[in-house]
């Protein structure tokens, strides 16, 4: 005899089947937090084109830069939960998250999980003849002349910013991070010697990297990075710095409230996505490194990056926003 408990799980079964089954009625509506054709754009693209082939909707790449990404955060937010609008999330939304003095969503309450898409990796660089050839031989000088090591990069709040930050503590080292109005012009007072070292994404240095107008001494990931096999990651410096590890990545979501059996759907269609060979060609392009997951994966992922980052915020004393 069934009891009334398993007589309405049994009633709402063939209710999320068919959900399932319905969806997609329309195209998708991809909202990115970044300007057109860099790389989280064509990320999103590229995993666009590939699901809603399989989908059989078109998914519409819509373009919302600004604000560190609450404009589109706020606009998914607030969409219909029936997984026609996804967000691109990524590192930034765990840094606007411990940055912001208050949002307009909360990052891990209003939004549901996806799956992860790509990571990529950050990289430590020296201008190619100056006097570090190599990690040890920064952390060395950085350590006997404290405070006279300038490490460069883009804004206020960005993860390569808060990475530089959380290098120095780990490293155990007394240096100044020095934020510039974006990634070229740290490029110019590396190579003029106005910074000792930069901190930021490789793929837009890795050209200056292979032309020798600089030269990476460290990857910040765990491992390698595929383009930079010959140089080492930070953690293999050992001590202070052994279990050290920071790098940027990008994911999706979609509202809060979302059926569980259209987030379960769209993971699925990410990681077959994930695992074509073009899609993995066009990634690799950009320098990043396809990684999927489970939609607790990636919640688990952002909250440590929330707290991560928080904690480097509440250390270095970066003014909140």
């Amino acid at each position: 005899m069934f009891d009334r408990r398993t007589l309405l799980i049994a009633a709402t079964l063939p209710l999320v089947a068919r959900a399932q089954d319905r969806f997609p009625v329309r195209p998708l509506r991809l909202v990115v937090p970044n300007a057109p054709g860099g790389a989280a754009d064509i990320t999103a693209r590229t995993i666009g084109q590939a699901i809603g082939a399989t989908l059989g909707q078109p998914v519409v790449v819509d373009n919302r830069p600004g604000a560190g990404g609450v404009v589109a955060g706020e606009l998914v937010a607030r969409a219909e939960p029936d997984g026609h609008t996804l967000l691109l999330v990524s590192s930034g939304t765990a840094v606007s998250a411990s940055l912001f003095k208050s949002l307009p969503f909360d990052a891990l309450k209003d939004f549901a999980p996806v799956s992860l898409l790509a990571t990529f990796d950050l990289v430590l660089t020296v201008a190619e003849g100056g006097r570090f050839g190599s990690l040890q031989d920064l952390l060395a000088w950085a350590r006997a002349n404290p405070g006279k090591l300038n490490i460069g990069t883009p804004q206020v709040g960005t993860t390569q910013h808060l990475a530089a930050e959380l290098f120095k503590a780990s490293a155990g080292i007394d240096a100044q991070v020095v934020p510039f109005n974006g990634t070229p012009p740290v490029i110019t007072a590396v190579r003029a010697g106005q910074v000792d070292a930069q901190v930021d994404i490789l793929g837009p240095l890795l050209g200056q990297i292979q032309s020798r107008a600089l030269r990476a001494i460290a990857v910040f990931g765990d491992k390698r990075a595929p383009q930079l096999p010959q140089v080492p990651a930070a953690r293999e410096a050992g001590g202070s710095l052994a279990t050290f590890q920071a790098s940027s990545w990008n994911g999706l979501a979609v509202p809060a409230r979302t059926p569980a059996a259209i987030v379960d759907r769209l993971n699925a269609e990410v990681n077959k996505a994930l695992a074509l060979p073009d899609v993995q060609r066009k990634l690799a392009d950009l320098n990043l490194r396809p990684q999927g997951s489970t939609p607790a994966q990636l919640r688990e992922h952002l909250a440590a990056d929330i707290r991560r980052w928080s904690d480097v915020i509440e250390r270095a004393r970066i003014p909140k926003q």
